[in-house]
């Protein structure tokens, strides 16, 4: 069975924004940025809208028909000048929404430290979905259908995985690991990881 998919509008943004939020909350990454669950609760679901909008802005979100799952891609040109390199964009997030949380800005200046330079490529920020509809292969939908595009275009394309889950997931797309995890000061790991374009032989 095919899973319709399209891009998401402005209308979508509260849906979008409230998925990534559920999806999210029992995210290694998300706990380590947002410590406790009441703090997390109030807090990640601001950061979320705000990484929505930015991707609605200059990138696309792809999201499933019945909105159980959806994607967040940009585009990054060859040259580098991806406005979104987690310096002055994070501090910002940190400063606007949560300026006591130095994790915010942090995480932003550590993952673009190992975002690979010099060839463009499409960047999956984040994917998410429904925690009671997770392993029915809407994610692999969302991802498949951009790296096919991918291929076809010769483009490769980029992610950082938050999980041991989602590594397994992304390697079974043709991911891999670019050189080795990043460590989370006093936190988890996140996997940086790659994909060339696959040839159609």
């Amino acid at each position: 069975m095919g899973v319709a998919i399209r891009t998401a509008g402005g209308s979508d943004r509260e849906r979008v924004t409230r998925l990534l939020d559920e999806a999210f909350q029992d995210d290694p990454v998300s706990g380590w940025i947002f410590p406790g669950e009441e703090y997390r609760r109030t807090t990640h679901p601001r950061l979320m809208a705000a990484f929505v909008d930015i991707v609605m802005a200059d990138g696309r979100v792809d999201v499933t028909e019945d909105g159980t799952a959806c994607a967040l891609w940009l585009p990054v040109p060859a040259d580098g000048g991806d406005e979104h390199d987690g310096e002055d964009e994070f501090a910002a997030l940190r400063e606007a929404l949560d300026p006591g949380n130095e994790r915010i800005e942090l995480i932003g200046r550590l993952t673009a430290e190992v975002h690979p330079a010099g060839r463009a490529h499409e960047y999956l920020w984040m994917i998410g979905v429904d925690p009671g509809r997770q392993g029915e292969g809407l994610g692999t939908a969302l991802i498949g259908s951009v790296l096919e595009r991918c291929d076809r275009d010769g483009v490769p394309a980029y992610l950082e995985a938050s999980s041991a889950r989602s590594r397994g997931l992304y390697e079974r797309l043709g991911f891999e690991l670019v050189e080795r995890p990043l460590q989370l000061p006093d936190g988890p790991l996140m996997w940086p990881m790659w994909r060339e374009p696959r040839t159609s032989r």
